[in-house]
């Protein structure tokens, strides 16, 4: 029944994303992070830029884990549907990805921003096949960019200044 659901949504239009709508937004925010910003949430900044990171590289490299096809197929194809037609995405902030190394709390943030910016650099540049994303399942490189700017945006909820 849920995959009933993904037709009438991927006929909708996909929203604007809400704040980092371009990769060069999103660049140019966490270049930003350096003066005087810091996470509200569980994870500290560098952990979330980690994270951010971890997600952009593994949809060229493949992440090391997948959920079922039958959950990609019929949940995660659904929820993504559902982000894209919004704008915006929703998720758990502090959930790591699965199978991903654990995220340091103590990683300075300089290293963290520039690992976030190289990794959006590679996933610009990059012409190739995209790796299956592990909830979402089959994305193209115009989805996988949605994906990952309302992955940031999402977490952007969390960043105040200090």
């Amino acid at each position: 029944m849920l995959a009933a659901a993904a037709i009438p949504l991927a006929a909708c239009s996909a929203a604007e994303i809400k704040t980092l709508p371009t990769l060069s937004a999103a660049m140019a925010a966490i270049e930003g992070l350096a003066r005087g910003h810091k996470h509200s949430g569980a994870w500290t900044l560098a952990q979330m830029l980690n994270h951010a990171a971890q997600s952009i590289d593994y949809s060229i490299d493949g992440f090391p884990e997948l959920k079922s096809a039958l959950f990609r197929k019929a949940v995660g194809s659904v929820a993504f549907a559902v982000f894209q037609a919004r704008g915006k995405m929703g998720h758990t902030l502090d959930e790591p990805i699965p199978g991903a190394p654990a995220l340091d709390a103590q990683a300075p943030l300089e290293p963290a921003i520039a690992r976030a910016l190289a990794a959006l650099r590679r996933f610009e540049a990059h012409s190739g096949a995209l790796a299956p994303h592990f909830a979402y399942g089959e994305l193209d490189k115009a989805q996988y960019t949605r994906a990952h700017l309302m992955h940031l945006a999402n977490h952007w909820t969390q960043v105040v200044r200090s």
